[in-house]
């Protein structure tokens, strides 16, 4: 019995007439007559009750229908699932993170990718970048958000979001109650906190060489892997820090947001990925992302000073 079977028995029950039921699967009658008999003799039963101006479903038949067209339904489903598995609409994604991404691209991008496509299980795992490199590497993860730079050659990497350093000031510090931007080298007294270079090797440099552009060497009072420990650290008056811009929307009490004078380096959120990955998935995900932070590219200035 082939699915073709099936077809031509549901179309003649749901139109209890052959010349019509013939039209609609576009083939003569007679062959249509003949495919049902066919259908008939293998299955051992009489599907159909026939006379010259009549055709009716035998009990036998109004059965079979039931499950003739529950096989249709699920044939047809089984090739809507192949088609979009193959365009990557079906299936598993694994995303990894750095916790600045969190503050800015990475809502936007997993609200609209799942928006767009809901049979696609996102896995998140946040991390610092260089275990998302060894992670990319050993296939754990399929895609990340990460800082640049990224020297290994298996794996791709485009900039998503470029966006000015600021400073993150503990709310009694005494450049905390000016108004407006702040001088880098007012702070050449002031304890730092940062980022370990093997963690960040890229953003630690860029923050090292604003001091030394500004006159002075940061000292360096303490390390933090993630940036919320960061921005928690300074709201603990451990020090200042030099922070991507859209770290201010973390909210945390006891911290003042700062511009600078300075003209400051470009921070950046990288999107890497195994060079030559074909995965559909990881493809949907790499273009909407791509449109978004195009769409998102020109932002708002930030304000000169935000109480948290």
């Amino acid at each position: 019995m082939e699915l073709r079977h099936l077809r031509y028995f549901a179309a003649v029950a749901e139109e209890l007439h052959f010349g019509r039921a013939a039209r609609k699967l576009h083939i003569s009658q007679p062959p249509l007559s003949m495919q049902i008999r066919a259908l008939e003799t293998e299955l051992g039963v009489k599907l159909l009750n026939r006379t010259r101006r009549h055709v009716s479903l035998t009990r036998a038949g109004t059965a079979f229908l039931q499950d003739a067209q529950q096989i249709l339904e699920r044939s047809e489903q089984a090739v809507l699932t192949a088609r979009r598995a193959e365009r990557g609409e079906i299936g598993e994604l694994a995303v990894g993170f750095i916790s600045v991404a969190d503050y800015n691209l990475l809502p936007l991008v997993l609200r609209e990718f799942r928006r767009q496509y809901p049979l696609v299980t996102l896995s998140l795992k946040e991390s610092t970048t260089d275990a998302q490199i060894a992670d990319l590497l050993n296939s754990r993860i399929d895609v990340g958000f990460l800082l640049p730079p990224v020297n290994e050659p298996s794996i791709e990497s485009v900039p998503v979001l470029r966006e000015p350093l600021i400073a993150a000031l503990p709310e009694r510090h005494p450049l905390a109650r000016r108004r407006g931007a702040i001088q880098l080298g007012a702070l050449a007294d002031s304890p730092f906190i940062i980022t370990p270079r093997d963690m960040a090797p890229g953003l630690y440099d860029d923050i090292v060489s604003l001091c030394h552009a500004a006159g002075f060497s940061p000292q360096i009072a303490q390390e933090a892997i993630q940036m919320q420990t960061v921005v928690s650290l300074v709201s603990a008056e451990m020090g200042v820090a030099l922070i991507p811009r859209s770290l201010q929307n973390l909210q945390r009490t006891g911290v003042i947001y700062k511009p600078l004078k300075d003209t400051s380096p470009m921070s950046e959120i990288h999107l890497a990925w195994r060079r030559n990955d074909k995965l559909p998935a990881l493809q949907l995900f790499l273009q909407l992302a791509r449109d978004i932070a195009a769409t998102d590219a020109a932002k708002t200035p930030p304000k000169a000073a935000t109480r948290r």
